[in-house]
């Protein structure tokens, strides 16, 4: 992850005398869309930062939450952990991490994980255990390992509120990532920073529209890949009772009227 923030845009020439004109008019200026200092190049920067704080998140909480989740321990103490790292500044541990462990790539990016972990952690415990336990039950009858029944039962039926969850912390990892210009480094944060540091709000104003329009994009993506790693027809597979294709019935299928 090559990064050279030394780059500099050059100033836009503005004919417009408010933010909002200005803002469309750096957008709209040819310049700013080539280079290594473009907006290209700036949009890669910046989803790479994203991608590598999630990967991270996603390796720590995903894990944990699927274990509390199939166990039922440790419930209370997700919900407390949660709302703790909820709580922290993103900025201020940014600086903290700074502080002990000096410039470089990897202080901003633990601050965007403590900022991704509670939203995947709270999704994915939550889509395991609101799997009806009658169909675990109904699992663990047939002879199902421990490992099978989280993997082909209740991973599958909770698969929706765990990408709740991951979209819930894509979004904030995407607008929070800007954070990571503070310290030097790249990303479309270099265009809110450099703008405020020589009064070009034109910039400030067209890095700020690109980063909600990035973020909006990539939940769009996320939700479009979501009806294609949800299990085809598992809604209606839990509302009509049949089989959720791993041999059990599906959440809602025990215990019905006919």
């Amino acid at each position: 992850m090559s990064v050279n923030p030394s780059l500099r845009l050059p100033l836009t020439d503005y004919t417009s005398t408010n933010a909002l004109g200005q803002g469309w008019e750096w957008l709209t200026d040819p310049a700013n869309w080539s280079g290594a200092a473009g907006i290209p190049v700036r949009t890669l920067e910046h989803l790479q930062y994203t991608g590598l704080a999630l990967l991270i998140a996603a390796a720590i909480a995903i894990p944990v939450g699927l274990l509390i989740g199939h166990t039922g321990r440790g419930q209370v103490t997700v919900v407390a952990l949660s709302g703790l790292l909820r709580a922290l500044p993103t900025l201020g541990m940014l600086t903290l991490f700074v502080l002990l462990a000096g410039l470089g790539l990897m202080p901003p990016i633990w601050a965007l994980v403590l900022l991704a972990v509670p939203p995947l952690l709270a999704g994915t415990y939550a889509g395991v255990a609101a799997v009806d336990r009658s169909v675990v039950d109904a699992a663990r009858s047939l002879g199902m390992t421990e490992a099978r029944i989280l993997f082909t039962v209740e991973l599958p039926n909770g698969m929706r509120v765990l990408l709740g969850g991951l979209r819930g912390a894509t979004l904030q990892v995407v607008a929070t990532a800007a954070v990571v210009a503070t310290i030097n480094l790249g990303g479309l944060g270099r265009y809110l920073i450099d703008g405020l540091a020589v009064g070009d709000y034109g910039r400030v104003f067209g890095g700020a529209v690109i980063i909600a329009l990035l973020a909006l994009a990539v939940d769009a993506v996320i939700a479009l890949a979501s009806h294609f790693l949800i299990p085809k027809g598992l809604g209606r597979r839990q509302a009509s009772g049949t089989s959720t294709g791993s041999g059990v019935p599906a959440a809602g299928a025990q215990g019905g009227k006919p």
